[in-house]
């Protein structure tokens, strides 16, 4: 097992920079007049192939954006503190095969956005706690059920202008990704005294409780020492010096 991953500037550096830009692509497209929407995945044609690369970072609309924004900086915040070793194998993996199932199944339009990613993001961090049987992780994959536990109803089509194909490829995704990447649980730290072989009569603070538990004042251990003198002579010849 690795040691606990201490939290390190990584963890907001890379989700605030992958926000910043997706709102640098769509300020391009507002400052310029372009649609950049053809670059998104149209499914089942050559040339649609291209959005499984383009697609995340465009968005058609601010509120679209905006939606998208927030879950990406917490999602990739977590997976970049609890799962850094596999960070980007998820959001590459991730953003590739997401985007090839939407390429599959998806209806016959241009799929825009980064929620493809989101619900890689989520999808991978809840099945992981909860099949690593780690308590920090299950932990973990509670809080984005309580928070995006609602994504959940947009991997079907139950509003129009939204890609539920994208959904459920990146829930499918990440899904697939939780089974198949192999990630090293953190080691817990273990004090002395949690050990099998732990001696209790030599430990210094259990001295001070009886077998009831009742607390007992010791007094301290005073150590009567003598200190030890040694003398050294040392005897040196007398020289006289003669004068004239």
């Amino acid at each position: 097992m690795k040691q606990e991953v201490p939290l390190s500037n990584q963890v907001l550096l890379y989700p605030l920079v992958f926000v910043l830009i997706l709102w640098t692509v769509y300020w391009v497209e507002v400052r310029f007049g372009l649609n950049l929407n053809t670059l998104g995945i149209y499914p089942r044609n050559l040339e649609g192939l291209r959005g499984i690369l383009f697609s995340p970072f465009i968005h058609g609309s601010v509120e679209h954006l905006f939606n998208n924004s927030i879950p990406i900086v917490v999602l990739t915040a977590f997976l970049f503190h609890f799962y850094r070793n596999v960070s980007f194998k998820v959001l590459l993996l991730g953003m590739l095969l997401s985007g090839l199932i939407t390429w599959g199944i998806g209806r016959s339009s241009y799929h825009i956005g980064a929620s493809g990613i989101i619900y890689v993001l989520a999808s991978f961090i809840f099945f992981k706690g909860i099949f690593s049987k780690y308590y920090r992780w299950i932990a973990l994959s509670l809080i984005v059920v309580f928070i995006y536990g609602s994504l959940i109803w947009y991997v079907f089509p139950i509003k129009d202008g939204i890609s539920w194909e994208g959904h459920l490829g990146g829930f499918i995704t990440g899904l697939l990704l939780a089974v198949f990447l192999k990630v090293e649980q953190p080691k817990e730290k273990r004090y002395d005294w949690e050990a099998q072989d732990y001696d209790d009569e030599n430990d210094m603070f259990l001295q001070h409780f009886d077998e009831d538990g009742n607390f007992i004042e010791k007094p301290p251990e005073i150590e009567n020492s003598q200190d030890e003198w040694t003398i050294n002579y040392e005897y040196k010849k007398n020289k006289k010096n003669d004068s004239i």
